[in-house]
C-alpha cells in the first residue's frame, strides 16, 4: 500500500488492486478470511465517505445491522469469486453487487443506516401480529439440503 499524502491513511496502489483481482493463476481460495477483513482492507478504499450533501448515510458499526452484514457478506463473497475472471469479473462485481447493495445500504430513508447519521442507532423491528397456531406447516423436513440453524450465520 502507498500513502497518497503523508497525513493520510495508506491507500492501495492500482498495481496492488490489479494483482489481487487478476490473480487467475492462484488456486481458488479465499483472499480474505471474513467479511470484516474485506470491508476494512478493501471496500472502504473503493467507496467514498458520504458527504452531508450526498444524502447518503454510513454506519461505522455496520456489523451491528443484520441487513448490512448480509449484504456486505454477499458483496465480499461475490468479489472472492469474480476476482478470478480477468475479463468481466470486476465489471460484474461493481454492476451487479456493489452498486445496488451500497445504494440500498446507504439509502437515507429506507436503508439500515437511516437512523445512524449521527452515530449508530439500532433499527426498529417491523411489527408482527401474533400468528395463529397451525397456520403454517413445519417446512424443515421438506428440504433436501442442510439449512443453517442461525438464519444470519455466515458459514
Amino acid at each position: 500500500m502507498t500513502a497518497a499524502h503523508p497525513d493520510q491513511e495508506p491507500d492501495e496502489s492500482a498495481e496492488d488492486i490489479r494483482r489481487d483481482e487478476e490473480s487467475v493463476g492462484r488456486p481458488a481460495e479465499l483472499f480474505y478470511p471474513n467479511v470484516a477483513e474485506f470491508v476494512t482492507d478493501r471496500l472502504i478504499h473503493f467507496i467514498p465517505r458520504p458527504t452531508p450533501e450526498s444524502g447518503l448515510v454510513w454506519c461505522s458499526s455496520w456489523f451491528r445491522h443484520a441487513q448490512a452484514l448480509s449484504r456486505l457478506d454477499s458483496v465480499w463473497r461475490a468479489w472472492e469469486n469474480l476476482r478470478f475472471d480477468p475479463a468481466l469479473g470486476m465489471a460484474n462485481w461493481w454492476t451487479h453487487y456493489v452498486d445496488p447493495h451500497m445504494r440500498a445500504l446507504m439509502d437515507p430513508v429506507a436503508g439500515p443506516f437511516a437512523r445512524c447519521a449521527d452515530g449508530h442507532r439500532p433499527h426498529e423491528l417491523l411489527p408482527v401480529d401474533p400468528i395463529p397456531d397451525q397456520l403454517f406447516d413445519d417446512q424443515r423436513d421438506k428440504w433436501t439440503w442442510p439449512l443453517a440453524d442461525d438464519p444470519l450465520a455466515l458459514d
